[in-house]
């Protein structure tokens, strides 16, 4: 009997301390937003209705992290968000593609418009693309001979073409492929136009594109 009255107590103890931790993350992430809403003003194009999450936002900035089956849940619903090319044509024009991704204008308080044809990649923030460039950031993984790396040179064939959708994707939705994601959603946020996608696309891998060479 006093096993069993044992056994019960840590039960008790362990839910009781599991529910305290629960209130204590749900507070923590109150905090965070209120100091958050506290903590920006509107001016210009740059508005406080930025700080609204979706779902997915809100789920990856939470104290807990979430579980391995909410990011899967995540990442099918924002795979169901990509929008395919309204004409059937993934790449653009590399030579735009590579402005864009030199250009980190846009979104901010003293630009005149948010219009997505008003705004840069910043894709040299985050990424290495070409060897010449010598400032660049490491958050993400390294660019450089990113179509030639991964045989897009051919599009017959079933792999080049899977890998052109999923670089498409990619770059339409980044939380599609992995639900905390830090890159920018740039079609599904409206941030770039599908034209812009399309030049970024051909840098990244058309065989002409110095990425390539």
């Amino acid at each position: 009997m006093r096993i069993r009255h044992l056994t019960a107590l840590t039960a008790f103890t362990l839910l009781a301390a599991g529910a305290a931790q629960a209130q204590a993350t749900k507070a923590l992430d109150q905090q965070a937003e209120a100091m958050m809403k506290a903590s920006f003003r509107d001016q210009g194009i740059a508005t406080v209705d930025r700080l609204k999450q979706d779902p997915a936002q809100k789920a990856c900035s939470a104290a807990k992290p979430p579980s391995a089956a909410v990011m899967k849940k995540i990442e099918a619903q924002q795979l169901a968000t990509i929008k395919w090319p309204s004409d059937g044509q993934y790449l653009g024009d590399w030579k735009e593609g590579e402005k864009l991704a030199q250009n980190g204008r846009g979104m901010t308080w003293t630009d005149a418009s948010a219009a997505p044809s008003k705004n840069g990649g910043s894709c040299y923030n985050c990424h290495q693309i070409d060897k010449k460039e010598i400032s660049f950031g490491n958050i993400g993984p390294s660019l450089w001979n990113y179509g030639k790396l991964r045989g897009v040179a051919d599009p017959a064939d079933p792999m080049s073409a899977a890998m052109v959708k999923y670089t498409w994707g990619k770059l339409w939705n980044s939380k599609a492929y992995a639900a905390c994601s830090n890159m920018p959603r740039f079609g599904h946020a409206e941030l770039l136009t599908e034209q812009q996608i399309r030049d970024l696309m051909a840098l990244l891998l058309d065989p002409k594109s110095p990425v390539n060479q």
